[in-house]
Parts: structure tokens; C-alpha cells; sequence
């Protein structure tokens, strides 16, 4: 048997994480995937917390969700709940709600969005938890001008706090190997002290185009989603697409196949007379090319190109989450709609694993950093 000095040594050994503005759990089951253990989860979305604790809690007592609105609740007291004294935190994953950023908001919509001043609640955890490293996920559109003094703040706040932030970085997961065109800006900080040294940030793409894969052999060419349209299994709960109308059904078959647009099956509506632009909404998915980027909409055709590549229907929800990297066995409660906003919401599965993955040594680094300065302990009493 084991004693209590080789569990905690055990213990010790795996690295852990934080998953804030957890969702379904994309990032954390990434980070599991990656070897990491999650201690905590916080997420507000009552279909979000019932998905991740159906996926991500069978196994084991952890870990522990907190679930509810994150503004009131008390660092200190998740702190408590999710760590012992002389244990520390490697890792704080999150990305918070991040429709005040959205790219579809015109001119200066959603400068004064409260969704916006989460990231600085997420800050006040990183501070209460000092991880080695945080990692940060959001849309490009925090990058925009209009939200300058938000992101100064936040970089102030983890200047004070002791974080050397990185800049920001804009990542595509096509270019990692998700069958998916999509853009996402990552925040990378490391505790004061410890630096990337010879680790570049962010990690070299995997995968690129078909032009920047004659210049570099090292390159794989982007995966296409044909996979996707794979039938699912007989009792796949998220085997769902929307109901349409006669109307837009029909519109569907006169769509051609594999990636035809609106235009082209003579669809015409109102807001289309004076303004033609969303030109991909009710469009085909091209299954030889990358899918659009999976948003909260992404089951909803009139919201983007997200018409099946042959079928006359809307995407199902598995086949979405195929998209973003999520297992077959892996599912979404709430219904429909529900599941597509928890989808569209997710770090894309398969992504959040090679970051996590490629920022190991690092954690290891500072984990080895911080146990070489931690004051010596109680040296054990040996029963005669």
C-alpha cells in the first residue's frame, strides 16, 4: 500500500489546471487529454454545467464545478475548495463571454458591453490563484481599437499582479489541424521570474495551405471536413438538425451541392433588395475545404453557411461537434439550440491540446522553480 508521503509525491507530480468560463468543457477536457488534472470549473450556463458534468465528472470526485454567475462569487473560497495549503495551481484556462467584442457589432456597439469587464474578473482569480501560467481565449475583436482602454486594463492588472504578459496572438485552427476556419486571439502569462526561454509563443503551424505547403514540406495541407457527414450512431442524442419550413426546403434543393450559396438557388428576401451582403447565410458547406467558423448559431443556417453539403437541412449538432475536435462519445444537453451555443462557444478540442501540450515543459519548469524555493518542511517523525 502506499503511504502517505508517496500519494502526495504522486499528487505532486501531475500537473493541474483551472477552467474559468468553462462552458461545455472543450479547453478542460483539452487539458486532460494533454495529462493535466482540473481542479475547478466555473460556468454560468445551467445546459453548459449539465454537459460538462455529464462528460468531464463520471470518473472522479473532481473536478469541482462551481456553478452560477462568476461576478459575486469569492476567489478565496473557490481557492479552499479546489486546493490544499501547500499545493499550487500550474495552470488557469479561460475565455470569457466575449459578445461585446464580436466582429458582427457595428461601429461603436459593445464598447460599453459588461460582458466585456469579465476578463477583468477572471483576472481577480488569476491573482487569487497564482498559476505559473495563464492562457487566455477570445475573439480578434478585443483587438479592435474601440476596446483599447479594456485590454489596458487588463494588462495593467496582471502587471500589478505580477504576470509578464505576452501580447496577444491570433490563432487559426485550421493551421493546428481542426477542420475548421477559425480565429481566436490567445493571451499568454507567465509568473514574474519565469520566462519562455527557448519555447516560442505561439507554437509553428502544423498545417497551412496548399501554397504554404510547396514552400515549407514540413507542413501538413489543411484537413477538409469531409468526415464530418460520417453517419452518426443510431442513439446519438445530438444526431438533431433544425425543422425548416416547405419553403426553405425547397430553396435547399435548388441550392447545388457542396458549397452552392443563396444566390444561386433564386432565394430572395426582403433585406436582400437593398443590401446583398451575408452572402454565406443558407449556403452550403464545401466538405473538400475547412468548415466556417463554428458559431452559437451554427445550427441555424440563416445564420451563415451551415446548409448540410447534400442534405436538405441545416448541420446537426454532432456534425458541429466533430468540427470542433469533440469525440463522438462526448454529449451536449438542453436540446438544439442549446447545444449550439454550447459548441460554438467551445476552444476547439483538439487545438487546446497541442497548446497545452507544447506549454508543458514550461509548467514543469516552473513547477521544479517553485518546489527548489519552497521553504523546507518538518523533517518526519520515524515511529521506534
Amino acid at each position: 500500500m502506499a503511504t502517505d508521503k508517496q500519494s502526495k509525491e504522486e499528487l505532486q507530480e501531475t500537473l493541474n489546471c483551472v477552467d474559468l468560463f468553462a462552458g461545455a468543457g472543450g479547453f478542460s477536457l483539452a487539458a486532460r487529454r494533454a495529462g493535466l488534472e482540473i481542479r475547478l470549473a466555473v460556468e454560468s450556463n445551467k445546459h453548459a454545467v449539465e454537459t460538462y458534468r455529464n462528460n468531464l465528472c463520471k470518473a472522479s470526485k473532481r473536478p469541482i464545478v462551481l456553478a452560477g454567475d462568476i461576478r459575486p462569487m469569492d476567489p478565496i473560497k473557490a481557492y479552499n475548495r479546489a486546493y490544499k495549503q501547500e499545493e499550487s495551481c500550474d495552470l488557469l484556462l479561460g475565455g470569457p463571454p466575449c459578445q461585446g467584442f464580436s466582429t458582427h457589432r457595428l461601429n461603436g456597439s459593445g464598447v460599453a458591453d459588461e460582458r466585456n469587464d469579465l476578463i477583468h474578473v477572471y483576472f481577480a482569480f488569476v491573482r487569487t490563484f497564482a498559476p505559473s501560467v495563464f492562457l487566455m481565449e477570445n475573439v480578434p475583436g478585443m483587438l479592435w481599437d474601440r476596446h483599447a482602454e479594456t485590454l489596458n486594463r487588463f494588462y495593467l492588472q496582471g502587471a500589478l499582479a505580477g504576470y509578464e504578459v505576452q501580447e496577444p496572438v491570433v490563432i487559426d485552427a485550421r493551421d493546428f489541424g481542426v477542420p475548421q476556419r477559425r480565429k481566436r486571439v490567445f493571451i499568454l502569462g507567465l509568473k514574474r521570474g519565469l520566462d519562455l526561454g527557448g519555447l516560442a509563443w505561439p507554437p509553428r503551424p502544423t498545417h497551412g495551405s496548399p501554397s504554404a505547403c510547396a514552400k515549407d514540406p514540413s507542413l501538413t495541407p489543411w484537413r477538409s471536413c469531409a468526415h464530418v457527414f460520417a453517419p452518426a450512431e443510431p442513439d446519438d442524442l445530438n444526431d438533431v438538425h433544425m425543422r425548416h419550413s416547405e419553403e426553405l426546403i425547397e430553396a435547399f434543393r435548388r441550392t447545388p451541392l457542396n458549397g452552392g450559396s443563396r444566390r444561386e438557388s433564386g432565394r430572395l428576401l426582403a433585406c436582400h433588395v437593398d443590401h446583398d451582403g451575408h452572402k454565406d447565410v443558407y449556403g452550403r458547406m464545401d466538405p473538400s475545404q475547412p468548415a466556417p467558423t463554428m458559431t452559437t448559431a451554427c445550427i441555424n443556417p440563416s445564420k451563415g453557411r451551415f446548409v448540410h453539403p447534400t442534405q436538405h437541412h441545416g448541420i446537426t449538432a454532432r456534425q458541429a461537434a466533430r468540427i470542433q475536435t469533440f469525440p463522438e462519445n462526448f454529449t451536449f444537453s438542453g436540446g438544439l439550440m442549446a447545444a449550439g451555443v454550447q459548441i460554438g462557444n467551445a476552444v476547439p478540442v483538439e487545438l487546446g491540446e497541442q497548446l497545452i501540450r507544447y506549454l508543458t515543459p514550461l509548467l514543469r519548469r516552473a513547477r521544479s522553480v517553485e518546489e527548489a524555493t519552497a521553504p523546507a518542511s518538518e523533517p518526519e517523525t520515524v515511529a521506534a
